[in-house]
């Protein structure tokens, strides 16, 4: 049984060149983003992005909620891949950080399709279960503070729609979820919600070993 491959920075220029579809919009969001104190680990990979962005359009989405904007990378990506009156609800606790986004939002033409929301992640999710209902948004992209992580997942998959994805990004959190002199509130969140992610019977899994982990969880009917 083949094992997963070691990717040198080598090989994964290759993986770049080969399938990293990218223009000035991403590049230029991604430049600032890095230039930001801690802006370059705080910030998805550019193929995560991409890979966010297929599987919006692979599942038919037409409403996106994330949980966590930053500086909107992965809110481009995402809104990018949305037909043009696709939603996309997207929740951070600063405005400072979507103030950066938006002009890249503007220019690649999906402004519109995006709606910010500033608070508590986990009022927003409670206040979009009033507003539209369960089961009633497509999929829900976690990537926010680790020690909340389980709240938002609860909440995130009473929205979604049967058929439809939660995707946690950071699920093996800087290799900290295998060192067991790593017990803060974050890394412990994150063990926790893997452990029990493992056994939901309400969902379908599979944690890539991608970027820092991302981990897909399909709502069964």
């Amino acid at each position: 049984m083949a094992n997963q491959t070691e990717f040198t920075p080598d090989l994964l220029d290759y993986v770049r060149a080969v399938s990293l579809r990218d223009d000035d919009t991403l590049s230029g969001l991604r430049a600032e983003t890095v230039a930001l104190p801690m802006g370059g680990t705080m910030q998805v990979m550019a193929e995560e992005g991409q890979f966010l962005g297929l599987l919006v359009a692979m599942i038919g989405a037409r409403t996106v909620v994330e949980v966590g904007t930053f500086t909107g990378y992965s809110t481009l990506c995402m809104a990018r891949a949305l037909p043009a009156d696709g939603r996309l609800v997207t929740c951070d606790l600063s405005a400072r950080w979507p103030m950066i986004a938006r002009p890249f939002w503007r220019k690649a033409g999906v402004d519109d399709r995006i709606d910010v929301r500033i608070g508590d992640a986990r009022t927003t999710l409670a206040a979009l279960l009033d507003e539209v209902g369960p089961d009633s948004v497509d999929l829900v992209f976690v990537d926010a503070d680790k020690a909340s992580y389980r709240e938002y997942y609860d909440l995130a998959l009473r929205l979604v729609r049967p058929g439809g994805l939660v995707v946690i990004d950071n699920t093996v959190f800087f290799g900290r979820v295998i060192d067991p002199e790593a017990t803060d509130a974050d890394t412990t969140a994150v063990r926790e919600l893997n452990a029990f992610l493992l056994t939901d019977e309400r969902v379908e899994i599979s944690l890539l070993p991608m970027g820092d982990g991302i981990t897909l969880a399909r709502k069964l009917p």
